[in-house]
C-alpha cells in the first residue's frame, strides 16, 4: 500500500486519480467491516467453548485476554475514526452531493497532521505512537504473534530503504506530507486495516490455544519391567508391569546426564558405554544417571527427572604369553590381553606407565617395552579404561661365557697335549628362560676377545679377535709343555627384537687353559 500511495503521490494528481484514491477508500472500508465482523464471531466462539468446557480455569484465562484484545482494538478504532473525521472537518467537510470538498487539499491536513514546518508537533507524530504501542500490547497478551510495528519511518521499509528522498522521512511526512486530503483519508483506512488484522490473528492463536493445556494421551502400551533377565534356579523372578502413555500431539524432550537420547516413536532410547568405577569386594561398581522429559505445555514446560541406579560388573582381563609373572627391561614382551566378557565390542588400546606399548596385528596383541622396575597396562575398549595390570620387570640376565674346541665344551681343567689346541671358539649363551620366552632379544655376540701364550708368570704372546671363531696357529708355534692359554673375554653386544645393538657389561671373564 505504501508503495502504491507513494507512486500515485509523486505525479501531479488528476481528478481521475483522486477519484481512484476515493474508490480505494471505500474498498478498504468494506475490508475493514468484514474482518471486524469475522473477529467478532471468533470471540463469540471462544467464549462458548469456555462454557462448553465448564469454564476451567485455564480457558478462562486465554478469553480474558481475547477480551483484552478485543477492548484494546476498539480504543484504537475509535482513535483512528476520530482522526478519519478530523482530516474531514479540517479540509471543508462534504458538499450538497455528498462530496469532499477539500479533496484535492493538502495544506490544511499538513497543518494538523504534521505541525508547523519542523515543529513535528502534528497529530500524525501522536498516531505513530499509538499505533505501535498498540502492536506491542497485543505481542504481550499473545506472546507467539510477534507482530512489526505499524507506524514505520521510511528507513524501516525495505522498499524505502535504498530511496534517498523516501529513507530519511519519518513516519506523518512519508503518509501526510503533501498528500491530498482523499489520499490521507486512504492512507487512514490503510492504517485502520492493520490494526483489525492484528486483532484477527491474535484472536485466531488465543482460540487455537482453548483446551491446549490438557495433554490427550492418544498411544498406551502395556509394559513390564524385571529386576534382571538372567535368574538363577532356585531363586525369585520379579517383574513389574504397568501401562505407559504417549501423546502423538505433544512432542516431549528427553535427555539424560549420560549423553544423547534417540527419539523413536515417542519413546527415547538412552545408549552409552559403562565406564570402570572403584569396585567393591564383589567386583562391582554402583553408578546411576538421570533421566529427564520435559513436556511443553501453553501453561509453561513440565518437567519429570528420575535417577536410575545401576551396577557395572568388573570385567576379567586375561593376559597370555610364555611367563607374566614378570617382563623383561628393555625387551620386547609380546602379550595377548583379552576381556572375554566384552565378547565382539571389545576394541582395545593401550597405554602404559613405565614403558612403551606397540600394538601388533591381531586384536589385543601388543609388545611392551619397559623401562622401569614396574610398568602398568592400561587396557581400553572403545576409549573407555576396562582395568589396569601390573607387571615387574626382570632385568636381562647375563649370558654364560663357553669355550668350545673342536666343536666340544673347552677342557679348563686337563687342558691339552703341547703345542695346544689350533682353534678356539669362544660363545655369548643366552639364559635358558630368557631365551626361550625372548629369543629375539636373546641375540649375543663376542666382538673383542683375548687369547694370551702365558709361560710362568710372563705372557709370551697376545692376540686380539673380534669373531667368535680364533685360528691359534701362529700363537701355538711358540708353546711349550707347562705353558698355558688365558683368554679373556673383553667385549659382548645383545642385538634386540628391533634390531638395535648394545652393550652387556659382563665384568672380567678369564679362563684358563693348560698345555701338557
Amino acid at each position: 500500500m505504501y508503495l502504491v500511495l507513494t507512486a500515485l503521490l509523486a505525479l501531479q494528481v488528476s481528478n481521475t486519480v483522486l477519484q481512484k484514491f476515493k474508490f480505494i477508500d471505500d474498498a478498504l472500508k468494506i475490508s475493514v467491516g468484514i474482518t471486524q465482523d469475522n473477529s467478532g464471531h471468533t470471540m463469540k466462539g471462544i467464549e462458548a467453548a469456555v462454557a462448553k468446557a465448564n469454564n476451567r480455569a485455564y480457558d478462562v484465562g486465554i478469553m480474558n485476554k481475547a477480551k483484552e484484545v478485543r477492548d484494546k482494538t476498539s480504543k484504537m478504532m475509535t482513535y483512528m475514526d476520530d482522526f478519519y473525521k478530523k482530516v474531514i472537518d479540517i479540509t471543508g467537510g462534504f458538499d450538497d452531493h455528498g462530496a469532499l470538498k477539500g479533496e484535492k487539499d493538502y495544506d490544511m491536513q499538513m497543518a494538523w497532521t504534521l505541525g508547523p514546518e519542523g515543529s513535528k508537533s502534528g497529530e500524525a507524530y501522536n498516531m505513530k505512537k499509538l499505533l505501535n504501542a498498540y502492536a506491542v500490547d497485543i505481542n504481550k497478551l499473545v506472546d507467539s504473534l510477534d507482530l512489526k510495528p505499524i507506524a514505520r519511518d521510511g528507513s524501516e521499509i525495505p522498499a524505502f530503504k535504498n530511496d534517498p528522498d523516501a529513507s530519511i522521512k519519518d513516519f506523518a511526512q512519508l503518509n501526510f506530507d503533501h498528500t491530498p486530503t482523499v489520499a490521507a483519508l486512504a492512507i487512514i483506512q490503510q492504517l485502520k486495516t492493520e490494526v483489525v488484522r492484528a486483532e484477527a490473528q491474535a484472536l485466531d492463536k488465543l482460540a487455537a490455544k482453548l483446551g491446549a493445556d490438557q495433554i490427550r494421551f492418544d498411544k498406551i502400551i502395556a509394559v513390564v519391567s524385571a529386576e534382571s533377565k538372567i535368574v538363577a534356579a532356585g531363586t525369585k523372578y520379579k517383574a513389574e508391569m504397568f501401562l505407559a502413555a504417549s501423546s502423538s500431539s505433544a512432542k516431549p524432550t528427553m535427555s539424560s546426564s549420560a549423553g544423547g537420547v534417540k527419539m523413536e516413536d515417542g519413546k527415547g532410547i538412552v545408549e552409552f558405554m559403562a565406564t570402570a568405577g572403584a569396585y567393591d569386594a564383589e567386583g562391582k561398581s554402583k553408578k546411576s544417571w538421570v533421566a529427564t522429559i520435559k513436556l511443553p505445555t501453553p501453561v509453561g514446560d513440565t518437567t519429570l527427572s528420575t535417577t536410575v541406579e545401576y551396577f557395572v560388573a568388573k570385567p576379567v582381563i586375561q593376559v597370555q604369553a610364555g611367563s607374566v609373572s614378570a617382563l623383561y627391561l628393555n625387551c620386547g614382551n609380546d602379550l595377548n590381553i583379552q576381556v572375554p566378557a566384552l565378547g565382539t565390542a571389545y576394541e582395545p588400546s593401550f597405554t602404559a606407565d613405565g614403558g612403551q606399548v606397540i600394538p601388533g596385528a591381531k586384536k589385543g596383541a601388543i609388545t611392551v617395552v619397559p623401562t622401569a622396575g614396574k610398568v602398568s597396562i592400561n587396557v581400553s575398549s572403545s576409549g573407555n579404561l576396562i582395568g589396569t595390570e601390573v607387571f615387574n620387570v626382570k632385568k636381562v640376565p647375563l649370558p654364560t661365557i663357553k669355550l668350545v674346541v673342536n666343536g666340544k665344551p673347552a677342557d679348563i681343567k686337563q687342558g691339552y697335549p703341547a703345542p695346544g689346541p689350533r682353534g678356539l671358539k669362544a660363545v655369548a649363551q643366552p639364559e635358558e628362560n630368557f631365551a626361550s620366552f625372548l629369543p629375539k632379544d636373546a641375540r649375543y655376540k663376542i666382538t673383542e676377545w683375548h687369547v694370551t701364550l702365558a709361560r710362568g708368570k710372563r705372557p709370551v704372546e697376545s692376540q686380539k679377535f673380534t669373531d667368535q671363531d680364533a685360528n691359534l696357529s701362529s700363537l701355538i708355534q711358540k708353546a711349550k709343555e707347562g705353558d698355558r692359554l688365558v683368554i679373556e673375554v673383553k667385549e659382548v653386544k645383545r642385538m634386540n627384537f628391533k634390531g638395535q645393538v648394545e652393550d652387556v657389561k659382563i665384568g672380567a671373564e678369564i679362563f684358563s687353559i693348560p698345555i701338557n
